[in-house]
């Protein structure tokens, strides 16, 4: 486990640094694309939605939703996704509503920093991948001994 101390311009480096951005997001929609025929349907967006247990929980405990508001919020979180109403969502869409939350999220946390513990080995952690970025330029800009 390791600890990151990240703000919102941590967040915001990250998706304007279009080549680390678009590599992360790719590694995602595939490792969410179960059926690898290149685009999400509404089971694979809830899967991936049901294993990070943002909404059947509040800070970590258990809360109790019914399975017709779970439905009708997975069939809203997908439909906000689904940007041309194809039903499936495609690499582009995924990119483009990833893009717009991480951008809130770094709107949210402005310019105060948080500490977050995150599991070393969490590949799919957006804020994490965030972090490492940073880290590693904070690195290759000071790597020089200077």
């Amino acid at each position: 486990m390791g600890v990151v101390i990240i703000d919102g311009s941590t967040v915001k480096n990250f998706v304007t640094d279009e080549e680390h951005f678009n590599k992360s997001m790719d590694e995602s929609f595939a490792a969410l694309d179960l059926n690898e025929d290149g685009v999400l349907c509404r089971s694979e967006l809830r899967k991936a939605f049901e294993s990070l247990r943002l909404i059947e929980s509040h800070f970590g405990v258990d809360v109790a939703t019914t399975p017709e508001e779970l439905n009708q919020l997975y069939d809203s979180i997908f439909d906000k996704f689904d940007l041309d109403g194809s039903n499936t969502i495609d690499p582009q869409e995924f990119k483009s509503e990833m893009k717009k939350i991480l951008l809130a999220i770094a709107d949210g946390l402005g310019s105060c920093p948080i500490q977050m513990a995150l599991e070393d080995d969490d590949r799919s952690n957006f804020l994490k991948k965030a972090a490492d970025l940073e880290a590693a330029k904070l690195v290759a800009n000071h790597g020089d001994g200077s």
